[in-house]
């Protein structure tokens, strides 16, 4: 697994992507698995899965720079969390990619997304008629709708509570696309009423948002 992006967004913060090259028992070898986590590893039947998972892991012992066990949970609702170290974290996943974030002082979500038409088939599902009103009709419109859809899903993954709904809890400011830029994010849901920077960009033929509490 070689690592390909790394970012240190400031003293508390950072987010790194690797490619994953690696089989299964290489990056097992990596880790420190207890019961729990065999089992888990064992319920993921896809290969894929398994791969994406264990890797996000991997990615979190270099992020955090230890060689101590990692203990890494998931919520009621499906967030992962450390249960043995201070940080917030967030995780994603992408074929051949995986990315973490970790922060000191605040929660985080991270998303990537290989950018592929089909997004056009599900865009209203997940934006309101005047978010897509702004969405530009030129060559850069699937682009911008992933930015969209990878803003909105770091910052669900951020908030942490399911039942929190793309179309209707949150509301995407109109934004001129660029390759990098930041977008601004209203939510508001039962848990909720806060607008968020996100930023985005465009990585390889991937898009890339976190957002930072």
């Amino acid at each position: 697994m070689s690592l390909v992006y790394l970012r240190e967004l400031d003293q508390h913060t950072k987010f790194a992507i690797w490619r994953i090259e690696e089989d299964e028992q290489t990056l097992s070898n990596q880790l420190q698995l207890d019961a729990l986590e065999e089992q888990k590893l064992i319920s993921l039947s896809n290969g894929k899965r398994r791969l994406h998972w264990l890797a996000t892991r991997v990615l979190l012992r270099t992020l955090l720079n230890t060689t101590a066990y990692i203990d890494c949970p998931s919520d009621a609702n499906g967030k992962p969390y450390l249960a043995n170290f201070p940080q917030k974290i967030s995780l994603t996943h992408s074929f051949d990619y995986a990315g973490a974030i970790i922060s000191s002082v605040g929660e985080v979500g991270i998303d990537m997304e290989l950018i592929k038409s089909k997004v056009e088939r599900i865009a209203h599902k997940f934006l309101k008629e005047e978010e897509l009103d702004f969405i530009t009709s030129g060559e850069n419109r699937i682009a911008q709708l992933y930015a969209c859809w990878s803003a909105k899903e770091a910052v669900y993954k951020l908030q942490g509570n399911s039942g929190v709904s793309f179309l209707h809890n949150m509301t995407i400011a109109p934004f001129q696309y660029q390759d990098e830029g930041i977008l601004k994010l209203h939510l508001k849901s039962e848990y909720h009423d806060c607008h968020f920077d996100v930023h985005y960009e465009k990585f390889n033929a991937y898009l890339l948002a976190y957002v930072v509490e």
